[in-house]
């Protein structure tokens, strides 16, 4: 896959941050040290130094391109770091582990998961959200009459994941999903949006000179500008055993 618009996507990104606010809402108390699981540009973990101004923030992202962006962003106020989540992390345990809009980019859950469930500390928080089943599944019908589809993205449903956090080590576990539906103003932020989040993959099969066409296909097939989201949210505790 091709690596992210990291500019872009720190501009359009606003649902993810929408929904980061909530989710760093509950995460208990004051960690002294959080892991931001797929940091993204930096836009979110800035709003997790805003809630947690004492903590040592560490972000992570296997993207090169969104690293540099978050280095620029964040000045120094988080440890920044090139990490794919499934491989060894290389840092000190955590006291909470928080992810925004990431996981189901990555297809092996069981391995994230006990990987995560390794830098976590007994005890210690797990605060997640991300594409669960049916998630964009209204753009994803659209997609599927333009021709060749990539991967499947891994929605999956509450009951697997809570079945895959208790494998991984994890206690009290509580997953739930959550329709979020998100409105567009305008074509050109709509557009703008799906390129360089929602389509990227669907891009990475075209040639250069075909992918304008095809995002405008994709648009004029949604006049509504919606996306239908559905988000799977997840709390839980790493096992004190």
């Amino acid at each position: 896959m091709s690596d992210w618009d990291a500019a872009t996507y720190d501009r359009v990104s606003d649902p993810q941050a929408r929904w980061a606010r909530a989710v760093i809402e509950r995460i208990d108390g004051s960690p002294a040290r959080i892991l931001d699981a797929g940091c993204g540009s930096g836009r979110v973990t800035e709003i997790l130094l805003e809630r947690f101004p004492e903590t040592h923030v560490i972000a992570v992202d296997a993207s090169a391109a969104m690293v540099d962006q978050a280095r620029a962003r964040l000045h120094g106020r988080a440890e920044v770091l090139q990490r794919d989540l499934t491989e060894s992390l290389g840092v000190d345990r955590v006291d909470a582990v928080f992810s925004n809009a990431v996981f189901h980019w990555i297809d092996d859950h069981p391995k994230l998961f006990a990987n995560l469930a390794s830098v976590l500390r007994p005890g210690g928080q797990f605060v997640a959200q991300w594409g669960g089943f049916g998630n964009i599944e209204n753009m994803l019908e659209v997609t599927r009459e333009f021709g060749p589809q990539p991967y499947e993205r891994n929605f999956a449903t509450a009951e697997e994941t809570a079945s895959r956090l208790d494998a991984a080590g994890f206690t009290d576990i509580r997953t739930w999903l959550e329709p979020a539906p998100t409105h567009f103003d305008s074509r050109d932020d709509f557009a703008s949006y799906l390129r360089t989040v929602c389509l990227r993959c669907h891009l990475d099969l075209l040639d250069e000179d075909e992918q304008d066409a095809y995002v405008d296909r994709v648009v004029d097939a949604m006049p509504d500008h919606r996306i239908d989201y559905v988000r799977l949210n997840a709390t839980a505790r790493r096992s004190s055993i």
